[in-house]
């Protein structure tokens, strides 16, 4: 705890935080106010005119959708939190003292996890106060009720906990496997942002070329459209059941913290 203690402290300390904060709650904002207009769209009876069916055109799957806003930019943010837990340390060249001090590195990057951890929980839940907020007034003047009571907004509720969870692991392995700052920034931001739309469009036009909608499923091996899927807790013609986003997921982040374990007890930090 100590251990964690101190990476708090050393995040705390610096202008990262809160910056990803404020981009965190733009993102919600912005996110939020698309949601809602597309909500009342859709519980207006036209569900149908944008693609919406089963469980998501109903008040609670958009409820569900509303409470969770903001969800994609804000698990980008804290992957960001989690690289820049491992890579400050190599950008402010303090990585010798810290494990001079801490010799054990497995018990660095295990608090460095841990601390990691916190804040993305801190992040999610900052973001789902102000969604639960506004999405139960939003729905209530709307007619629906805030749906607070419904298993799917719980279930959303939970396993966007989770998501958050599992990309603030992914960034600390991220960081383990990329130690220079701007580089392991840059190259998770693109492979989020850019490589998802890349890889969506790839298996779309492998769909198409085998004749087969089965193939689009198979997008959700991407760690960024796993999420989305395991979030919206529903099956699709063309997304799978939201517990193969949840395992693909789960494997990642275990793939990503075992290999930052071992990487980071065999480097070189002199």
């Amino acid at each position: 705890m100590n251990l964690v203690r101190s990476e708090l402290l050393k995040i705390r300390t610096t202008s990262t935080w809160w910056l990803l904060g404020i981009g965190a709650f733009l993102a919600t904002a912005l996110a939020f106010a698309v949601n809602a207009w597309l909500a009342h769209q859709v519980l207006s009876g036209h569900a149908e005119d944008f693609g919406v069916s089963g469980e998501q055109a109903s008040a609670a799957g958009q409820a569900a959708n509303l409470y969770t806003s903001g969800q994609y930019l804000g698990l980008l943010f804290v992957m960001l939190i989690g690289i820049l837990m491992v890579t400050n340390e190599f950008f402010h060249q303090t990585a010798t003292t810290t494990f001079l001090t801490t010799p054990r590195r497995t018990s660095v990057i295990l608090s460095k996890l841990g601390a990691a951890s916190l804040l993305g929980f801190g992040f999610w839940l900052a973001t789902t106060v102000i969604d639960l907020a506004a999405g139960a007034i939003f729905l209530s003047a709307d007619g629906h009720g805030a749906q607070l009571g419904e298993w799917t907004v719980h279930r959303a509720l939970l396993l966007n906990l989770l998501a958050y969870a599992i990309w603030t692991i992914l960034g600390v392995g991220i960081g383990t496997l990329i130690p220079n700052q701007l580089g392991a920034v840059i190259t998770a931001a693109v492979l989020y942002l850019v490589g998802t739309q890349v890889v969506q469009l790839l298996f779309f036009l492998l769909s198409n070329w085998l004749d087969s909608q089965a193939v689009v499923k198979w997008q959700v091996v991407w760690p960024a459209v796993a999420s989305q899927v395991m979030i919206s807790g529903s099956s699709t013609e063309l997304t799978p059941d939201w517990w193969v986003g949840a395992l693909v997921l789960v494997g990642y982040a275990l793939v990503s913290g075992v290999f930052g374990v071992l990487i980071t007890r065999r480097r070189d930090i002199s």
